[in-house]
């Protein structure tokens, strides 16, 4: 995936949907976990300018996270400073082996419903919903190897 960067600090500029894009070629496991940055306008504070419209952009932290990332609310572009985009892929790993382990159902529901109500297209929802079918089949090998073992050695 192309993206721009500043040659001077090595910040990274994402167009709109790109650090999702990005995300998901980094680690096919996370593509199922979006994070929604614009949807708590009222922590938006301007601090730098975006390099595509050349208005503000907004600091917000990256989901729970300390992280700060600047959003463009016009174009909904995403500057990661340097550095930040591997600490977003890190972030994204902890809170994906805590979902599928805390959260597994819940998560599950909702991508099952998100394959027929989007956002996404109906092919990238339904990629969403089996990677948490995979990750269960994981979770369920090292939670129960023994079984696993059983039923890998039945006739099939």
């Amino acid at each position: 995936m192309e993206t721009d960067y500043c040659p001077k600090c090595l910040g990274l500029w994402f167009e709109q949907d790109e650090l999702l894009g990005a995300k998901d070629e980094k680690d096919k496991n996370l593509n199922w976990l979006d994070i929604d940055l614009w949807k708590d306008k009222t922590k938006f504070q301007g601090r730098k300018l975006c390099p595509a419209c050349s208005v503000p952009l907004y600091e917000v932290n990256y989901d729970n996270s300390k992280i700060k990332v600047d959003l463009c609310n016009v174009c909904r572009g995403i500057w990661l400073d340097r550095g930040e985009f591997k600490k977003v892929i890190d972030y994204l790993k902890e809170k994906g082996k805590k979902e599928v382990l805390e959260n597994y159902f819940k998560n599950l529901i909702a991508e099952g419903v998100e394959v027929f109500t989007g956002p996404e297209t109906f092919r990238s929802e339904l990629s969403d919903f089996l990677t948490i079918l995979k990750l269960l089949n994981y979770k369920f090998a090292t939670q129960h190897p023994v079984i696993t073992k059983i039923i890998s050695g039945l006739p099939g």
